[in-house]
């Protein structure tokens, strides 16, 4: 077991964290939230002051931030946990980021010998609490390797993508696509239901039919459809419109960098903008559903 600490424990951090401790990890956590520590707290782990106070002597730490901003005042510059942190330290920031953010810290990581990972997940709130989400990692296959029986504890599937970065880049491609496969799911059940069909019933024939993908089958956008979705509890929890839209954005750009089309993710950014310029960025990103269907 490893003595472990956690830093960032919103919707996705916290279930990872209290999976960890389940696990048997001797785990320390940290967040600007005092209800958020409180409950981990309340399952076994434990608590420090500041984020260099909760590292200190751990043998690795877990980051799960909103953005690239959050991630670099964490680890980088004089007051960053890398210039405190002592060599061998095992470090995995499994936020979302622009790939070239992580390399930048896997860069000043690496310069310390610190093993670093960018390792995003996949899976959602359900599967960050049920343990089993997706860890797309990049790095050394020796931190890979280092890294994997930690990430175990919280996932069912564990990939190494390639080097540093490479984690990043899969991530945004994936939800790139998760994305257009929600928005495409929204507007064809209100297209059925305007046409007189019941949702529930339409969107069996399409899970049966070619239609069916991820968004429609597991997390259905459409209320009362399916059963523990935030759909089905006014679009609460889950992953959020806001979070959606800013990896929708990081796809951009790196389409921009790569000179790489992309007609359909670009639609699905200018979609998911506007329906968090409407007031739903705090709503699960399934709430796109209200764009083709208004409340």
């Amino acid at each position: 077991m490893a003595k472990i600490t956690f830093i960032g424990l919103g919707n996705m951090g916290g279930p990872m964290a209290g999976n960890l401790v389940k696990a048997g990890h001797e785990v320390t956590v940290f967040d600007l939230s005092k209800d958020a520590v409180a409950a981990l707290v309340s399952e076994g782990a434990k608590t420090a002051g500041t984020a260099h106070e909760a590292a200190s002597g751990a043998e690795c730490v877990i980051t799960m931030l909103p953005a690239g901003q959050h991630v670099e005042a964490v680890y980088l510059g004089d007051d960053g946990l890398l210039a405190k942190l002592p060599a061998g330290t095992l470090v995995i920031d499994s936020s979302t980021i622009a790939p070239e953010t992580a390399r930048g810290v896997a860069e000043v990581a690496r310069a310390k010998d610190i093993p670093f990972l960018d390792a995003p997940v996949s899976g959602g709130v359900g599967g960050a609490k049920a343990g089993t989400l997706t860890f797309i990692c990049g790095g050394s296959e020796e931190a890979f390797n280092k890294a994997k029986p930690i990430l175990d504890a919280m996932g069912k599937n564990i990939f190494h993508a390639g080097d540093h970065g490479s984690g990043q880049v899969a991530k945004i491609c994936n939800n790139m696509l998760l994305a257009i496969l929600m928005s495409g799911t929204s507007e064809a059940l209100a297209l059925g239901v305007k046409n007189g069909l019941d949702p529930a019933v339409l969107s069996e024939i399409m899970k049966q039919s070619s239609g069916g993908n991820w968004a429609l089958n597991v997390y259905n956008p459409w209320p009362g459809v399916m059963e523990g979705v935030p759909a089905s509890r006014n679009y609460e929890g889950g992953f959020l419109v806001n979070l959606m839209t800013k990896d929708l954005g990081l796809a951009f750009d790196n389409a921009v960098k790569n000179q790489a089309s992309i007609p359909m993710g670009s639609l699905a950014r200018n979609l998911f903008q506007l329906h968090a310029g409407q007031g739903n960025g705090s709503l699960d990103f399934s709430s796109i559903q209200r764009l083709y269907k208004p409340e």
